[in-house]
């Protein structure tokens, strides 16, 4: 049976060097899961270089202000998903796109949700942001509901704008704003 939302617990932490080989693991167990859902990565991320570099341009792009990368783990410390803002733009906007994964044997259990409740936090207070964007497949009903009882409001539909193994969807939008 799924945990309440309101009961899950998860840390997160941003990712280093010494995270390859589990985030590697985790990513290769989940492939499947989320290509069935997202636009697949390159076939050189799937080993130990692929994740290395990938992990190494996280810390760049949270050194430069231009992303910021989590590892999202159970209270067991188990890595159980993946949270990220990416295109930060401060002058004029003070913004980032929300993004996130859990693992398909962590689906269900609010794991998501309190990811998204924490980044968002973050990305309130001590990241300095004002506005946070989000998107969700039409027909994702779970990620929708992890985006609406984090407060975002859906804004906008594009048709048909996101391709995914030949197959066209629609795409909700979602933003957040800070507390005034």
């Amino acid at each position: 049976m799924a945990s309440n939302v309101a009961d899950a617990t998860v840390a997160l932490r941003s990712p280093g060097h010494s995270d390859v080989r589990e985030l590697l693991d985790f990513e290769l167990r989940n492939r499947q899961f989320f290509e069935a859902n997202i636009n697949a990565r390159l076939p050189s991320y799937y080993s130990a270089a692929g994740v290395a570099q990938a992990i190494e341009t996280a810390l760049a792009d949270a050194a430069h202000d231009r992303g910021y990368q989590f590892l999202v783990k159970d209270d067991a410390g188990d890595l159980v998903g993946r949270a990220n803002l990416s295109g930060v733009k401060r002058a004029h906007y003070h913004s980032a796109v929300l993004g996130y994964r859990i693992a398909e044997s962590a689906g269900g259990k609010g794991y998501a949700s309190e990811a998204v409740r924490q980044v968002v936090a973050l990305a309130f207070s001590q990241l300095g942001l004002l506005r946070i964007e989000a998107d969700a497949r039409a027909e994702n009903a779970a990620s929708v509901r992890v985006l609406e009882r984090n407060g975002f409001v859906q804004y906008g539909r594009s048709k048909r704008s996101f391709e995914l193994g030949g197959v066209w969807y629609d795409r909700l939008h979602f933003e957040r704003h800070a507390d005034a």
